[in-house]
């Protein structure tokens, strides 16, 4: 049930972040499924308004062998794909992967998870190889569950 919990359907803000700080920020909605014959989560993001093409899905599947979920995010319309792992870390879901278009490693967090509510982070590895920074955080709130 790692991310079962999140089946439904969210109110999102979403607030993207540069080296400069916060760049612009969108309403939108955040909808969970479960597919596959219960075997995975399958999620649609994407953002009101006139933009029409800030959209995103991933794919999340567990797998016992590793006790993890592979998870599969894609924003075709920004050239983006990722592969991450998921697991459960104390309170949250810790997602950790690689951009396959620029091969630098990425990381997200699901944060303050509630029934209602929950705070998602993406973060990006600099250059230096060694600083994590935040690139987008998503507040949700339940719409229907």
């Amino acid at each position: 049930m790692l991310f079962g919990r999140l089946v439904g359907s969210w109110a999102v803000t979403s607030t993207r972040f540069d080296e400069g700080g916060a760049t612009g920020s969108a309403e939108g909605e955040w909808h969970f499924a479960w597919v596959l014959g219960g075997r995975g989560v399958q999620d649609v993001l994407f953002s009101s308004g006139p933009t029409g093409d800030d959209h995103s899905a991933a794919l999340r599947c567990y797998d016992p062998a590793i006790d993890a979920w592979h998870v599969t995010w894609m924003h075709p319309a920004a050239g983006e794909f990722v592969h991450m792992k998921a697991r459960s870390e104390e309170e949250r879901i810790v997602l950790e992967g690689l951009d396959v278009r620029n091969g630098r490693p990425c990381r997200s967090f699901f944060d303050a998870i509630t029934a209602g509510a929950f705070v998602w982070r993406g973060q990006a590895l600099a250059e230096d190889g060694t600083t994590w920074a935040v690139r987008r955080e998503i507040t949700a709130r339940r719409t229907r569950g």
